[in-house]
């Protein structure tokens, strides 16, 4: 199974992943990557913080970009090269969120594709937004 070369992205396509937000997640994201922040993981904690309740790790709703990237848009072959983040609003246990790619700008000469990623909540609030560059397979 091989994705979509660089011949066969245009401007303007995009593609999608959705995903509830489980305790589960949050918790296996922090034995991964060994970020145990009582924000995420620590109720009582997180009741004292703005948000009132634990938030899920920014990089897991980023994590979900790399989804879509690797299986659908370029799709399997592709190399994630670049990501940029801002992270705008945080992500309740329970939430769930939809990431989309879209082609921004395709880069012939050096083969090299820069789109818009964008993750957004039930409520249609953008959790987070950016930009990333990849490389699509060479060749189907």
């Amino acid at each position: 199974m091989k994705g979509k070369t660089i011949d066969e992205l245009n401007p303007g396509q995009t593609a999608s992943f959705t995903k509830t937000i489980s305790e589960t997640d949050v918790y296996m994201f922090a034995g991964i990557t060994g970020d145990f922040n009582p924000a995420h993981i620590d109720e009582t904690y997180a009741k004292t913080t703005a948000f009132k309740t634990r938030i899920a790790h920014g990089m897991l709703s980023a994590g979900l970009i790399s989804n879509v990237l690797g299986n659908q848009l370029p799709g399997p072959g592709t190399i994630y090269l670049q990501q940029q983040l801002n992270f705008r609003a945080p992500v309740a246990i329970g939430d769930t969120i939809t990431a989309t790619v879209e082609v921004v700008e395709i880069i012939r000469e050096k083969k090299r594709v820069r789109l818009k990623t964008v993750c957004t909540n039930q409520d249609q609030v953008v959790v987070l937004d950016g930009e990333a560059v990849i490389s699509p397979p060479r060749y189907r």
